[in-house]
């Protein structure tokens, strides 16, 4: 590898900001007309906070959430699009950039659309009848007697474009929350299929990526990391390192490790070079006694989310109970380019481009960090290559950050796939206990769960990787709701379900896709199968008897037909060395949004045990579907995580560290193993659009 010459596009204006432009061709990285200024505002509530009208009548859009790779970007332009009436060529969009983004929240929970996208829904829906106002004004004419199409206003066959209408006094306006958005029964671009606008630059390789970045003089940089989790740095002998051609520097602030090259290639060679002498530290668990040490952690405070009936009483005088137990292991976000940040300190002010999902999180804690003011901190979004949660992007662009103020030079961090593997924040372990009885008609009588999982409300506290190193104080990220979805939808009339939150778990934890919800569901839709197969009953059915939620028997109801379900009580087919059967689950997200139902098509092979999916069947219902073509993508991607989450992965570690730090020590599923996907996607248009990034999974 060689010192590589700065040949990207473009990304800054002169204000600095990152444009990035959809249109229907290849390119996808240009710069948008009328660069906003540095006091552009970035207020939620503030129409200009979101939206700004350039002097070609072309639009950019600012929105606090960030496109992992889910479509978000492709739904927010049409969302925008679509209420101004603006043809969706002419509306760019600007994303997690902490100068000229609204603070909308950390891009996680499905909540993208469901409220960043309806903030700027409403922005857009104040900007139009803004527009309208000041043509009835133009044309004399009343409001209501204006039309708006193509961007521009229409009265009588004489129009004026929103360019013309805005002139010199923007759109300075507060957000009106009762601002009419336009009728569903009106819509052109929303609820249509559009192509996902980042994929041809994707499939052409022109696509510009975290990893893609460069800044003129930017230095490289490798952390060397601890040989065991919490190890202490006693000494360092870079004699080796400052051999290697284009060595720049050694960086140590207390446990903190990197060195400096010219070349990313020097700074591989001159991390494999230093000798690094480490404390000794063996604080985790045995591996093959992980369960034992989840139960057996210290509980800091037991919650009950639901409590109906006497569900206790009811177990204790029943002779036939029923109890189980599941447990899901410990999983990395297992991100297919590892985490990459660029850093530059100017002026007393640092820079940061990263592909954290949480820029504005990110900018307090860098503050914080490096004890300057929110102010001279800025952050800005560019897409990674995967994220599924919050994993090492924020840890990287903290290296990036103290390695650059130290050496007073632009860096880059890249981290390879054994730091990836090895130090991204992981999926925490969780514990389910279950009991249950039924009744002399089939019917659930008690149910009762307890869940182990971290600490509550707080959740898992995630702190940046560089500055726990340090030792510097920052601000923590806490992961919300993985308590959420062990409550079931179903009506019992006995219900106890229970989270102890637990003082610690092993290993440095973050939320990762569908945070707890997935592994809760597991657990309580394998019980429910449980309790169906003791009742006799069809898994189907067993579920029809405890749901009365119309949307949510509309679903199940829905993927039963769609795959051609048969009810059953007996065995799986059997054919000689392979099994194949059936499987249900059923879900109303969080018990307040979005309902999925699922079936798959499961086949075991006897001898070697190996569980191959073959084909699954997903209804969902998230209320209005903004692109449908988008959503088929999310869920397709929802289901081949989670099988190769739930059948192949598993992180392993010894007293010290993580050791699965490969694909091979820690598996995915391939290409052949993909099960085919069929979906009846349930449309809502005059529901409010939920999330769909995470419920499917």
């Amino acid at each position: 590898m060689t010192h590589e010459v700065l040949n990207r596009r473009v990304f800054l204006k002169t204000a600095g900001s990152l444009m990035v432009t959809f249109t229907l061709l290849p390119d996808r990285v240009s710069v948008a007309a009328d660069a906003p200024t540095a006091s552009k505002s970035v207020a939620t509530d503030a129409v200009d906070g979101f939206i700004q009208i350039h002097s070609d009548n072309s639009v950019t859009i600012y929105s606090g959430k960030v496109d992992l790779g889910t479509g978000v970007r492709t739904a927010i332009t049409q969302i925008a699009a679509e209420e101004l009436d603006i043809p969706l060529t002419q509306v760019t969009i600007v994303q997690g950039d902490t100068l000229t983004t609204p603070d909308q929240g950390l891009t996680w929970g499905s909540l993208s659309i469901q409220v960043g996208g309806m903030q700027i829904r409403q922005a857009c829906a104040t900007a139009r009848a803004a527009l309208i106002s000041r043509a009835a004004s133009k044309f004399n004419a009343p409001a209501q007697a204006i039309k708006t199409h193509e961007g521009r206003c229409w009265h009588e066959g004489a129009s004026a474009s929103y360019a013309e209408l805005i002139e010199a006094d923007g759109l300075v306006l507060k957000v009106d929350p009762k601002a009419p958005t336009k009728a569903p029964a009106d819509y052109q671009i929303v609820g249509k299929s559009v192509a996902r606008l980042d994929i041809p630059a994707k499939v052409t390789g022109q696509f510009e990526y975290m990893h893609d970045f460069r800044l003129p003089g930017m230095l490289h940089a490798r952390v060397v990391r601890p040989a065991g989790v919490h190890a202490e740095l006693l000494s360092v002998d870079d004699q080796a390192a400052r051999k290697v051609p284009g060595f720049i520097a050694t960086v140590r602030e207390g446990s903190f490790l990197a060195v400096v090259a010219r070349t990313e290639w020097g700074a591989i060679q001159a991390s494999a070079a230093i000798k690094p002498v480490w404390s000794a530290w063996q604080g985790l668990p045995e591996q093959s006694r992980l369960w034992d040490y989840v139960r057996n952690t210290a509980i800091s405070k037991s919650e009950d989310l639901q409590n109906i009936g006497d569900a206790a009483a009811v177990l204790q005088q029943s002779a036939k109970k029923l109890q189980a137990t599941y447990d899901f292991a410990i999983h990395t976000h297992g991100s297919l380019g590892p985490s990459c940040a660029v850093a530059e300190w100017k002026d007393g002010k640092v820079t940061c481009w990263s592909a954290s999902q949480q820029t504005h999180l990110l900018r307090k804690q860098i503050a914080q960090m490096t004890k300057v003011p929110e102010s001279q901190v800025r952050c800005i979004y560019i897409d990674g290559s995967g994220c599924y949660g919050r994993n090492g992007h924020e840890d990287a662009a903290a290296d990036a950050v103290l390695i650059a103020k130290v050496i007073n030079q632009p860096v880059r961090v890249q981290w390879m796939r054994a730091n990836e593997h090895g130090w991204d924040p992981k999926g925490p372990p969780t514990l389910l206990d279950f009991r249950g009885v039924l009744d002399d008609q089939g019917h659930i009588a008690a149910w009762e769960s307890q869940a182990y999982i971290p600490k509550r409300p707080a959740q898992i506290s995630v702190t940046l990787l560089a500055a726990d190193l340090a030792g510097m104080p920052h601000e923590e990220a806490h992961p919300g709701n993985i308590h959420q979805d062990l409550a079931i939808p179903y009506q019992v009339p006995n219900l106890k379900t229970t989270v102890h939150s637990l003082s610690h778990t092993p290993l440095r934890a973050s939320w990762i896709r569908a945070p707890g919800r997935m592994q809760n569901t597991f657990g309580n839709e394998s019980f429910m199968d449980e309790l169906a197969h003791v009742a006799g009953a069809d898994p189907v059915e067993f579920r029809l008897r405890h749901l009365t939620d119309p949307r949510g028997r509309e679903c199940l109801e829905r993927v039963a037909q769609l795959a051609h379900w048969q009810p059953r009580t007996g065995k799986a087919a059997d054919s000689g060395d392979v099994v194949r059967g059936r499987g249900v689950s059923y879900i109303k997200y969080e018990l307040v949004r979005t309902y999925v139902a699922v079936v798959a098509d499961v086949e075991v092979h006897r001898r070697t045990g190996k569980i191959r999916v073959t084909h699954f069947y997903i209804a969902h219902d998230c209320g209005q579907i903004i692109n449908p073509d988008g959503l088929k993508n999310q869920l397709e991607g929802n289901i081949i995580q989670t099988v190769s989450r739930t059948l192949l992965e598993e992180i392993k570690f010894n007293r010290s560290r993580v050791t699965t730090l490969d694909w091979v020590s820690y598996p995915i599923l391939t290409f052949p193993e993909v099960p085919q996907v069929t979906m009846d996607l349930i449309d809502r248009p005059t529901e409010k659009p939920w999330g769909a990034g995470e419920p499917a999974a």
